[in-house]
């Protein structure tokens, strides 16, 4: 796909004169987007796939604050993120049933990765899996804890992010202390042009400019509970009651309980329970694998 013309950003400036341009490009519906998108697949139509691309040029913006934290200019992101999002309408087959939001924020959010993870001297030197995973989590781990306002970590946190992220606390620790530093203010004042000045938090709280995330999030609820009720549909009668009674309620029923209710043994219950789970661990885990395999 030749690059589209978008709206220009630079690291230099016009950050403002950017996020204010790309508020004017509509935002598609389902079926002008399929219809775009065949387009786009059948006639290498380059205006087709323009509109797909500007119409999710907010989709990138909002990504990108989410990786404001990492010390690089943000108008850079949204560059490396407007290139995962090309790629991800090259790629784009509305046949498969979800939302191009849905589809692009996974090439959206692999293209800034790897844009931060170039970037810092701690990957130059090679990383582990674990490391990369600890790189990306740190942070949101820290404000699950209410800890992002603490220099160095206290033990109990570092215990706490170490057995979560399933990585050495001396990791926890020395990956803190790298990404350490000021972090850009959400109340910091952006200037507008017309319109004197705004803050950073107003791009993260305008409801109307943050649709296809929503659009997203609910496709991938919906997703997650189609896979569900699949992976459910798998298992016989007893063993959904069962799993369902112990698993998914939120006041579960006792082992005694049930075993009163089949007229077996409490251990015969557990077993029962444990076979269904992984059943549907496994059947899960299959879905998935296709999901990705559909996406690459």
């Amino acid at each position: 796909m030749a690059t589209p013309n978008l709206p220009s950003l630079t690291p230099e400036g016009n950050l403002s004169r950017y996020l204010n341009e790309i508020r004017k490009f509509p935002m598609l519906s389902h079926d002008e987007e399929f219809m775009l998108a065949k387009r786009w697949i059948e006639h290498e139509d380059v205006d087709a796939a323009h509109k797909l691309v500007t119409s999710h040029l907010r989709l990138v913006a909002k990504i990108a604050m989410g990786y404001r934290g990492y010390g690089l200019p943000l108008a850079e992101m949204i560059s490396e993120g407007n290139i995962g999002l090309m790629q991800a309408v090259k790629k784009f087959d509305p046949d498969k049933g979800f939302r191009l939001a849905t589809y692009a924020m996974w090439w959206i959010r692999a293209s800034m990765q790897e844009y931060i993870l170039h970037s810092w001297s701690l990957v130059k030197m090679g990383t582990t899996a674990a490391q990369k995973k600890l790189f990306f989590n740190l942070r949101r781990m820290k404000g699950k804890l209410k800890a992002l306002d603490e220099g160095d970590l206290s033990p109990e946190n570092v215990e706490k992010i170490a057995t979560e992220l399933n990585v050495a606390e001396a990791d926890v620790v020395s990956m803190n202390r790298r990404l350490a530093g000021p972090d850009a203010s959400l109340n910091a004042s952006v200037r507008t042009d017309g319109d004197g000045e705004g803050e950073w938090m107003d791009w993260l709280v305008d409801e109307s400019d943050s649709q296809e995330i929503l659009i997203a999030e609910e496709d991938e609820l919906e997703k997650r509970r189609e896979m569900l009720s699949t992976a459910m549909s798998g298992l016989n009668d007893r063993e959904q009651h069962i799993l369902t009674e112990r698993r998914l309620k939120e006041n579960p029923l006792t082992l005694e309980e049930l075993s009163k209710t089949y007229g077996i043994s409490r251990e015969r219950v557990r077993q029962i329970e444990v076979r269904a789970f992984e059943k549907l661990q496994k059947t899960i885990h299959d879905q998935v694998s296709e999901q990705n395999a559909a996406l690459s």
